[in-house]
């Protein structure tokens, strides 16, 4: 797996074309690859952004989480959030790399995805091309962020491997594996966290990924996630006392 960076001019809040910025820094891309894009340029461009002080963090982070529990119970002071069947830190509202904005995750993300993998497949005459919108987040028990998709298009976000042999014949009976979110981590990974300034970046040479000329169907979204109730952390999420978004 070859994973390249793009170093792009400073995007902010007066960049509004998001195509324009892929089409300015993505000049040529080949058969099979992915292009991962920061969720944060996304939002910047469809000028998904609050202004600091225009509001207060916490009342902002309780309006975009579904389900929050209060910052008061982290050590950190922290609020831990599910949002879009994701569990992380302050529901995504961010304010690093911003130019005095409250960022949020983009309005619809999985939208954003799919047109990016139109447009390039469009532009370049392309059929097996990938796309990822991304972001980060911490892991329980583990420091460090690491990355996560929120939205992707034209490729299979899981390899099922249930009922497949192991290298003694014994059939898998939960695997699947998270080629999407592997990934994401990678590409998020050589992106960076702080001033790097690569809020693109190009994936190629994935022979395990099964690219599909469309963007995923509703069924696959759907079939991505994984509710409270039947998660293998059942246990611990529904033993908390979750507050649901603020109106």
């Amino acid at each position: 797996m070859n994973v390249v960076p793009i170093r792009t001019h400073k995007i902010t809040v007066d960049d509004h074309d998001l195509l324009k910025i892929i089409d300015r820094y993505i000049t040529d891309i080949s058969e099979g690859s992915i292009l991962v894009v920061t969720s944060k340029i996304v939002s910047l461009c469809e000028g998904n952004v609050v202004a600091i002080g225009e509001i207060e963090k916490d009342e902002l982070i309780e309006k975009e989480a579904d389900l929050y529990l209060p910052k008061n119970e982290s050590k950190y002071h922290l609020y831990l959030t599910i949002k879009d069947n994701i569990l992380a830190v302050s529901a995504g509202v961010d304010e690093s790399n911003t130019g005095g904005y409250y960022v949020l995750w983009p309005k619809n993300a999985q939208e954003t995805a799919n047109r990016i993998r139109e447009h390039l497949v469009s532009k370049f005459n392309l059929k097996k091309i990938g796309v990822i919108i991304s972001d980060s987040k911490t892991t329980p028990l583990r420091w460090g962020v690491t990355g996560v998709p929120i939205a992707w298009s034209g490729f299979a976000a899981l390899a099922d491997l249930i009922g497949t042999p192991d290298i003694f014949g014994r059939n898998l009976k939960m695997t699947k594996v998270g080629v999407m979110d592997g990934l994401t981590v990678a590409a998020v990974l050589v992106m960076g966290e702080s001033s790097n300034q690569t809020p693109l970046c190009i994936v190629t040479d994935v022979p395990f990924v099964e690219f599909q000329d469309r963007n995923p169907t509703e069924e696959e979204i759907h079939d991505l996630k994984i509710s409270i109730e039947d998660d293998v952390y059942a246990p611990l999420l529904e033993s908390a006392a979750w507050k649901k978004k603020r109106e």
